[in-house]
């Protein structure tokens, strides 16, 4: 199954319209959350909106996420160690008030995990993949880099320094440690 999300602030028909082509052609099941998208489609299950836990469940059971350039829907492929097709809204094709998404993307082209479609052809090159590779649950270079800077700080600066920053923030549980 994919699981398509288009985020809760605007339609992206663009998308929805080449899941439904792709869906039509290949009979994959396809379930999207598509918001103020009214359009009528006919090989995919849409639904303006879906209950947090349903999302959950949808996201964690899908074989592959397709979405938008949303950074919300990115870091829930990187919990759920889903792969994650992204397509940036455009600016010049009028879904979105600016090119953000392309420049998110730009910065995303190299992440384990996250492929990103252009436009359609990309979409259905991707899709027709068995097994895309899913994000890391590991660390990046850069997350290891600010770890290493800050523990060289605390080292130096000591427990006073370290005080001076105030409590630590909750973490939550990685729900993949045991």
């Amino acid at each position: 199954m994919i699981f398509v999300t288009v985020g809760t602030q605007l339609p992206f028909p663009r998308l929805i319209e080449a899941v439904d082509r792709y869906a039509a052609e290949f009979g994959e099941p396809v379930v999207a959350q598509v918001g103020q998208d009214h359009e009528p489609r006919q090989h995919i299950e849409t639904h303006d909106m879906i209950p947090p836990q349903r999302f959950d469940e949808l996201f964690r059971s899908a074989r592959v996420i397709v979405a938008h350039a949303g950074i919300g829907t990115i870091l829930s492929a990187k919990k759920y160690l889903r792969p994650l097709v992204v397509m940036p809204r455009r600016h010049d094709l009028g879904e979105h008030r600016n090119d953000h998404q392309l420049a998110t993307v730009r910065h995303l082209g190299n992440v384990t995990g996250i492929h990103v479609a252009q436009d359609c052809a990309d979409l259905f090159a991707l899709l027709s993949q068995p097994c895309l590779t899913p994000p890391s649950d590991t660390l990046g270079q850069s997350h290891i880099a600010l770890l290493d800077t800050l523990s060289d700080f605390l080292r130096t600066a000591g427990p006073a320094a370290a005080a001076s920053l105030g409590p630590p923030a909750e973490v939550a549980p990685n729900p993949n440690e045991e």
